[in-house]
């Protein structure tokens, strides 16, 4: 298969993935596409498992690409297949929908799609006056200004979530204020990568920022675990 074509079969699965994703994920020696005489990239559907192996490590675990590399190479030594079965093809209805998935779900939106701030209210139900507090309190972004992003329907869905427990958006100042400080911190790691004119390096400047984020997660999660244990009786 061309890399066209492997693209096509994982975005079923992985929606964000792109051509320069596939080529990164290459140049770290995750996978080793056949070169024509050419230099075109040819596929094997053994490659194709591979990358759903590594995308799905990364997206369901947050795991660093070392992590995944050294992963595959223990499975390669074992003579593991990783799952290597030839992916189901997945046939497109008429409108472009996937199987399974409902058109008009909500969470189904494409992750680049805008919202009118009429639709982000639909959409999760947050008071005009409670999106206009999140908006003044720099949680909430529209651009360009009266449209919304992705990012902006996940963070008024979780703010809509907590307010069913009583919070308020004056309670969720810190969550802002502790963001802001990790994004000072991380932006240090990545901002030497992400300055460089080689796509490469801002290929890696992104997926360090992805495994920054993830382990974050990861670490914000256990560290709210432990410290409610004592009011939990555990």
């Amino acid at each position: 298969m061309s890399i066209g074509e492997v693209l096509a079969h994982l975005r079923v699965e992985f929606p964000d993935t792109t051509i320069s994703k596939l080529r990164f994920l290459e140049a770290e020696g995750l996978v080793e596409p056949q070169r024509t005489p050419a230099g075109y990239r040819k596929y094997s559907w053994d490659d194709v498992a591979r990358l759903r192996f590594v995308l799905t490590a990364q997206r369901d675990q947050y795991l660093p690409l070392r992590v995944i590399r050294d992963q595959l190479a223990r499975l390669d030594r074992e003579d593991d297949p990783v799952a290597r079965q030839r992916p189901a093809l997945v046939a497109v209805g008429p409108e472009g929908e996937l199987p399974g998935r409902d058109a008009d779900r909500e969470d189904d939106a494409a992750p680049d799609a805008l919202l009118s701030r009429t639709e982000l209210v639909e959409r999760t139900g947050l008071a005009e006056g409670t999106l206009g507090e999140l908006e003044r309190l720099g949680m909430i972004v529209s651009s360009p200004p009266g449209w919304y992003d992705g990012e902006a329907l996940i963070i008024a869905q979780a703010v809509a979530g907590l307010a069913a427990y009583g919070l308020e958006p004056r309670h969720l100042r810190g969550f802002r204020t502790a963001a802001d400080r990790e994004v000072g911190l991380f932006a240090q790691l990545i901002a030497p990568l992400a300055r460089q004119n080689d796509p490469a390096a801002r290929a890696r400047a992104a997926e360090t920022a992805r495994e920054l984020v993830g382990l974050s997660q990861q670490l914000h999660a256990a560290l709210m675990r432990v410290g409610l244990r004592s009011t939990l009786g555990r």
